[in-house]
């Protein structure tokens, strides 16, 4: 018990004397030892590369997983070393209710065939995305996470006592400092001096052995550098991978979508008006076709005449009735003579011509007429 008591005050002069070193130091009313320029690089360089790395880390959990609910749910699976359970991705969740819709609708009707298809796409990059998330989470994410929660706490700790360190030893040079003064008053603090010196000796040993330590942590965030660096390029490649197979399964279910666009324009034309669609791409297949302008089939491997630019837009005339107002969401330049350049917000009369390509319409403004971009354009009934 008596030695409990000794050391609780012991500690608690040790803090009154560090305590008091610092206040004066950011008084300026006692001098502080430097660390060398190379050990504040260091230092610095530490700094940084924790901030950032803090940042990115957080960032990229936000891209990951863009809802905050779910991110703060797996925070704390984690935090109870507990086994985050399996949860369904959006475009997953999207295909279950595409697929539910088409067998209400029908399995077999244009519209339920089309569902199932973009279901099983979405399914398809649903999967994709989790497998993403989850090549990320380990190649990327664990690797960040570990350097900050064990790394950095190391650095951090032993900067802490680095400090602690060098209070002491500004502590005994001014005590050693004052002894010296009252020394040269009278000879009865030479002792006091001598004591000075050996605690100043002790002190200085102690954090010269604490800089070389903490400057050998601090030198391997060099290493830490190289790490995130080979983690980073596997985050990128696994994000490569992603939007590549993204990529494909679009143009898969595009090209699936393809056969069945005939079915669908016969429907779309026969539609009443209360079921037409906003979607740029469904309108311009409503918009009624001239009919002076013979139809041209689309065969597989060959262009369209008529979407490719052998028709010149300039001959064609408007049809008689249905044509629609258009304005123009972005800039667009032409690419040939066969194409009206746009700007945004402007408006614009437009309608198609049988064997266009879906994606294309005939527009006019003024005397100009030519090829447009559907997706550049917000139909107005």
């Amino acid at each position: 018990m008596e030695f409990n008591v000794k050391k609780l005050a012991s500690d608690a002069g040790v803090f009154f004397s560090r305590a008091m070193q610092f206040t004066e130091e950011k008084l300026g009313q006692a001098e502080k030892t430097e660390l060398d320029a190379h050990f504040e690089n260091l230092l610095a360089r530490a700094d940084c590369t924790k901030n950032w790395t803090e940042k990115i880390l957080r960032q990229t959990e936000v891209l990951l997983q863009p809802n905050p609910s779910a991110r703060v749910e797996e925070f704390l699976y984690e935090k109870l070393d507990r086994k985050v359970p399996s949860r369904v991705t959006n475009g997953e969740l999207l295909a279950q209710y595409m697929t539910e819709a088409a067998n209400d609708f029908g399995p077999g009707t244009p519209y339920g065939k089309t569902l199932i298809k973009v279901g099983e796409t979405q399914r398809r990059l649903g999967a994709a995305e989790r497998e993403f998330i989850r090549s990320a989470s380990i190649s990327f994410l664990t690797p960040l996470r570990n350097f900050l929660e064990g790394d950095w706490r190391t650095i951090s700790k032993e900067r802490r006592i680095l400090q602690n360190r060098r209070l002491d030893l500004d502590a005994c040079k001014a005590r050693l400092k004052k002894a010296k003064a009252a020394e040269a008053k009278a000879a009865l603090w030479s002792d006091e001096v001598e004591k000075a010196e050996h605690e100043l000796r002790l002190t200085q040993t102690e954090f010269d052995r604490q800089a070389e330590v903490t400057r050998l942590l601090l030198e391997g965030i060099s290493s830490t550098h190289v790490n995130h660096l080979r983690c980073l390029h596997e985050f990128v490649e696994s994000q490569t991978n992603y939007y590549a197979q993204c990529y494909q399964f679009m143009l898969d279910l595009q090209k699936q979508l393809g056969g069945f666009s005939g079915t669908f324009v016969g429907n779309a034309e026969s539609a009443s008006p209360a079921a037409a669609t906003s979607s740029p791409a469904v309108a311009a297949a409503t918009l009624p076709a001239v009919p002076t302008i013979p139809v041209v089939p689309t065969i597989v491997g060959v262009p369209n005449t008529v979407a490719e630019g052998v028709l010149n837009p300039n001959e064609v005339k408007p049809p008689a009735s249905g044509t629609r107002r258009a304005r123009v969401l972005y800039d667009y330049e032409a690419a040939d003579s066969t194409e009206l350049a746009l700007l945004a917000d402007e408006m614009i009369t437009v309608y198609s011509l049988p064997g266009m390509d879906p994606d294309w319409l005939i527009g006019e403004r003024g005397n100009q007429k030519g090829k447009v971009p559907v997706t550049y354009l917000e139909l107005l009934s």
